[in-house]
């Protein structure tokens, strides 16, 4: 095994994260309707901490920092599917 062989064969330790995330079912209609008010539509705006007219902090955005934003947004997603198509119920306030 060569070094490139090495670094492309990174473990993934969020993997069963994701892998979990990925195979939940939205079968309920009140779980919907919780996954689309606690996971935000858009990703969290950066912030900077300024004091005395100088910034000490910036915080980047959060879906830079959170290794299981896509499969996050997915699940948002398969519940607005869900409370859409399955349930007919109208989801433009989730929009």
């Amino acid at each position: 095994m060569n070094a490139t062989h090495l670094i492309k064969s990174k473990i993934d330790i969020f993997a069963p994260l994701r892998k979990w995330l990925d195979n939940i079912e939205v079968k309920n209609s009140v779980i919907a309707h919780r996954i689309c008010k606690s996971i935000p539509s858009q990703c969290p705006f950066e912030r900077e901490v300024k004091f005395l007219g100088r910034i000490v902090l910036r915080i980047p955005p959060m879906c830079k920092i959170n290794p299981l934003y896509n499969e996050i947004i997915s699940l948002r997603f398969r519940a607005i599917c869900y409370l859409a198509d399955v349930c007919g119920e109208d989801v433009s306030a989730y929009c």
